[in-house]
């Protein structure tokens, strides 16, 4: 890599503010505001809106696609596949 050119890459918190969660892992991503973490160091802080505790996706509430009604829409107005 060449030096000077790239962000400097270290630790920061997450902070998912809907679901009161937090996790460290390391970015480039910066910030003003800082956070005592559990092992009593400082690090940066950044809210997001959404993470994988309060998704949709991760936690069960998406909604699911009638698909069905959609395959038998189809059959109807195109007919079925022949089998071969």
């Amino acid at each position: 890599m060449k030096p000077g050119i790239h962000p400097a890459y270290g630790p920061v918190v997450f902070r998912d503010r809907a679901a009161n969660h937090a996790f460290l892992t390391r970015s480039t991503m910066t910030s003003d505001k800082t956070i005592e973490w559990e092992d009593g160091n400082t690090y940066p802080v950044v809210d997001v809106e959404i993470s994988n505790v309060s998704h949709p996706f991760y936690t069960g509430t998406a909604r699911v696609l009638d698909t069905a009604g959609r395959v038998e829409r189809f059959e109807r107005r195109y007919g079925r596949r022949e089998a071969r």
